[in-house]
């Protein structure tokens, strides 16, 4: 009930915000029509659209979000037509056709003197406008909003989400309604003293059109969101952070590993190695809880479909991974080695994989990645983080191992620490009965981007290239976000761990897309490896680029997937090493200029 309290007082607050101006001019066109038949219906379905949309947003991939373009492009048609019809009644009473018919009703509505369906109509009009409204709405992301959405995307969808997002708009839409109702009765006094009716009518479609450029624009997401950061924002931590103060919270687990937080999604990804010694051999196995259900999986790889209860007898190892992590990449010459070696003592390794980007949720996607890790245990799919809910699991790569009795006896988060973890596997299976095992520690060795980190460690960390976690950006002008900008190089002035965009490019949440060909990114890093997670052009034709450091071709530090002279192709979604320095992890100066357009970028990453 407090959350939800919460949710609506940070929807009340946007009334405060830049971010609802491109909102108002099609709240206030209706400011003279009765609120109850025409004011309220609106507000209704603006809240009940925008709580539908969010909802999906969160939780549904990338098929909503297209889904929403084609919505929102509807809806600013349809309101511009409103806009329109407002300034030229003479225009709208020509119009015949069924959607000018559609915005001539609700220009206008039915009149007091209508037939018997004037009732329905006249709510039909307004709850219709609120819908499209709803559908273009797009608030400041302040720290309210953006803690509903974050734990839409890792709880999945429930009608708590909805509820939490219906609450948010309900919030915002009664301070528009205080606002609509003061603002009909000082319409109402203006018309009766002045007369200027049809004055007022058409200033209201001017501003309607305004609201509909502003949108089309992406004001109300760049501008006006950026303007919005010491208004809602402050007063909406204050509220978080005095809640969180009255809360009981839980004593905090130790952490073994450095950890590199995920921004705004509460995810770890673990990423150095722990320097001090390993026992040799590992200690009492606490039991930690039972082997959760495997039933959310979306889909199975190498596999029919398992479950705890047709794995009992056996040794397991879940691993959660994701194809485009380099910290899970890394572990999996000593996964694959654990299969192969302990498979006839009873061992079973399933690999989780659940997924960071949109691109990884796809299942070709993650089947060609099987394929080209030479990966042969089963893989679950674990697209709606069911499973890695049921473990209530906070990492990448993260390991669960489980007895023959289907509890769980031990777990470890990222990299190294290997030797301990195969004394886990040989404990457990001497706990099943085994006999015949295996002696002795595997000793892999990985190539390309499944090589152990370097001897050094990196002072460069993951940076994120689309907006919603981008940090380190250095371009002069900022990042427009979701909008085609010519961005000017930078690289002269870049200090350690920024970076910069040059050339025609479209920055979205999660990457950013070159628009035509010759676009670069530069990066001032120390590491001994460089990785950056890219795709292909949207139809899948490959991208060249060329690659440099400190403007010189990278000979001898090239990484796996470019050739001495910088040269490579971009031919599928995953993450690509671009360097590897052959001596040491000094710092240097990368770029990269893609040769054709559509090239996506998202995410640099170190080693």
């Amino acid at each position: 009930m407090l959350i939800l309290l919460v949710a609506y007082l940070g929807g009340v607050l946007t009334i405060l915000s830049p971010c609802i101006l491109p909102v108002l001019p099609f709240v206030f066109a209706r400011a003279d029509r009765p609120f109850r038949s025409h004011g309220l219906p609106m507000l209704l379905g603006m809240a009940l659209a925008f709580a539908a949309v969010a909802t999906l947003a969160a939780v549904g991939g990338g098929w909503i979000v297209t889904l929403n373009e084609y919505g929102r492009h509807a809806a600013l048609a349809m309101l511009a037509l409103f806009g329109v019809t407002l300034m030229f009644p003479a225009v709208a009473d020509r119009l015949s056709r069924p959607l000018v018919a559609l915005g001539l009703r609700l220009s206008s509505g039915t009149g007091p003197h209508g037939t018997a369906g004037a009732a329905p109509a006249s709510v039909f009009s307004p709850l219709l406008l609120g819908v499209g409204t709803g559908l273009l709405w797009a608030p400041c992301a302040g720290p309210i909003l953006g803690l509903i959405l974050t734990g839409a995307a890792l709880n999945g969808a429930s009608v708590g989400t909805s509820l939490l997002l219906l609450a948010y708009a309900a919030g915002a839409c009664t301070s528009l309604a205080a606002a609509l109702l003061f603002g009909g009765r000082l319409l109402t006094a203006m018309k009766r003293s002045l007369h200027t009716g049809e004055w007022l009518r058409r200033a209201a479609g001017a501003a309607v059109l305004v609201g509909v450029g502003a949108i089309a624009l992406g004001l109300d997401t760049g501008l006006l969101a950026r303007l919005s950061v010491g208004t809602t924002s402050a007063l909406e931590q204050a509220l978080v952070e005095k809640i969180n103060r009255d809360m009981p919270k839980p004593s905090p687990e130790p952490q073994a590993e450095p950890v590199s937080l995920r921004e705004g999604a509460g995810l770890v990804r673990v990423s150095e190695k722990e320097d001090r010694p390993t026992p040799s051999a590992p200690s009492a196995l606490r039991i930690e809880g039972n082997f959760p259900s495997l039933a959310g999986a979306t889909e199975w790889i190498n596999s029919a479909p398992l479950t705890p209860a047709a794995l009992r007898g056996k040794v397991v190892l879940v691993d959660f991974w994701t194809y485009s992590c380099i910290n899970c990449l890394r572990t999996l010459p000593y996964v694959r080695a654990w299969a192969e070696k302990y498979k006839d003592a009873g061992l079973v390794v399933i690999g989780v994989h659940t997924p960071e980007f949109a691109f990884e949720k796809r299942p070709a996607n993650v089947r060609k990645a099987t394929k080209d890790l030479d990966i042969g245990f089963p893989v679950a799919m674990d697209n709606d983080y069911a499973i890695w809910r049921g473990f209530d699991n906070r990492a990448w790569p993260a390991f669960y191992f489980i007895d023959a009795e289907g509890r769980i006896r031990h777990h470890q988060f990222g990299e190294n620490r290997y030797d301990k973890a195969e004394r886990v596997i040989q404990q457990l299976l001497a706990e099943a009965g085994q006999t015949r095992i295996a002696a002795g520690l595997v000793a892999p060795l990985g190539q390309g981007t499944q090589a152990a980190p370097g001897s050094e460690p990196a002072l460069s960390g993951e940076t994120y290239l689309g907006h919603e976690r981008a940090n380190g950006f250095a371009s002069p002008g900022g990042i427009a976000r979701d909008h085609a900008k010519v961005y000017q190089p930078a690289s002269s002035s870049l200090r350690a761990n920024q970076w910069a965009l040059a050339g025609d490019w479209t920055v979205e949440a999660e990457r950013a897309v070159l628009n035509g060909a010759g676009g670069r990114i530069t990066y001032r890093f120390q590491a001994r490896d460089l990785h950056l997670v890219l795709g292909p052009a949207a139809n899948g034709k490959p991208v060249r680029f060329r690659v440099r450091i400190d403007g010189k071709p990278p000979l001898a530090d090239h990484g796996s997937d470019t050739d001495a002279e910088g040269e490579g192709v971009i031919d599928g979604q995953k993450l690509y090493q671009l360097v590897r320095q052959s001596a040491g992890a000094k710092e240097r100066l990368f770029e990269i200029e893609f040769l054709d357009a559509g090239a996506q970028a998202y995410a640099f990453t170190f080693g």
